[in-house]
């Protein structure tokens, strides 16, 4: 524990650590996605993604290390029960930080598949980790604004059809898809732009969960609703590397995927749509009153 040294020099400290521990994970990783690029057979591919895979999980445990090395964070978590590391699940969460990732996959590692989540496509030039991510198979999205697509309509429906092409990927892997439903941090000042109907959650977006069931809902075991409580406000990134993150609550809520969902299409099928959509709000209000049950039971620390 590094917690007799002041946060600024744990900062730093944990920095490096982080630093080095992406050189050394991503080196045998980009060995190895040489390999899976060169041999091209099924049992390559097989041994190749089983390898990145641990390279991955082993990254995720060493940040879980130096995490606990600058501070020993306080867990609340319930609901882990029944997860199984040989299913498929598509994880979603509420999102107030880039801390929430690191909360996740401290939390997850080991209990299911790593987690990939979709990406701008930009981040894929971010140095080393965006081709780490790459090599990982995450999913990268090219997004279009409504002017473009007005300019562009042959660009319309792309990013589903990027969303089909990597779920194919893993429909005889097990793998965790990770979609944060509300598209972008929680601000008071997007909140209040947005004129969302909740206390503590921006809008939710169900396009880019419905594109994920749409294309692997089969193969999926369930969808895993995941809440997230800071009671000592919400942290940004240099918080955690500082050791500035002394308390977290997460919830974990498995929910079986309602069949009528599966298989359906949401830009085409507008009944659906609207079914859908309303699955979400629901599933968003309890959220909201979940969130609001923490604040009081783990009230605001900072």
């Amino acid at each position: 524990m590094l917690d007799f040294l002041p946060a600024a020099v744990r900062g730093v400290i944990a920095s490096l650590l982080l630093a080095l521990n992406t050189i050394l994970c991503c080196t045998p990783l980009f060995v190895v996605a040489i390999f899976k690029l060169l041999l091209p057979f099924p049992a390559a591919q097989r041994f190749t993604d089983w390898l990145m895979s641990h390279i991955h999980e082993a990254w995720i445990s060493n940040n879980k290390a130096w995490m606990n090395l600058v501070r020993r964070t306080r867990w609340h978590l319930s609901g882990l029960e029944g997860l199984d590391y040989q299913h498929s699940y598509l994880i979603t969460s509420n999102h107030q930080s880039w801390v929430d990732i690191m909360v996740l996959q401290y939390v997850l590692n080991r209990r299911i598949r790593p987690l990939k989540f979709f990406l701008k496509q930009e981040l894929i030039w971010v140095p080393v980790i965006g081709l780490a991510w790459w090599a990982l198979g995450f999913p990268f999205m090219k997004r279009y604004s409504k002017a473009y697509l007005e300019k562009h309509p042959e660009k319309k429906g792309k990013d589903l059809e990027t969303t089909r092409k990597t779920c194919a990927k893993f429909r005889h892997n097990p793998v965790g898809i990770f979609n944060f439903v509300e598209g972008t941090r929680f601000t008071e000042a997007k909140h209040a732009q947005q004129q969302s109907p909740f206390r503590y959650l921006l809008k939710p977006k169900a396009g880019g969960i419905a594109f994920v069931l749409d294309a692997m809902g089969e193969q999926l075991e369930s969808i895993i609703n995941v809440t997230i409580h800071y009671p000592g406000g919400r942290p940004g990134y240099w918080d955690l590397l500082c050791g500035n993150v002394g308390e977290v609550v997460v919830h974990f809520q498995e929910l079986k995927i309602p069949p009528q969902f599966v298989g359906k299409s949401y830009d085409q099928d507008g009944a659906y749509r609207l079914e859908f959509q309303g699955w979400i709000n629901q599933l968003w209000q309890d959220k909201d009153a979940l969130l609001g049950q923490m604040h009081q039971e783990f009230p605001d620390r900072h």
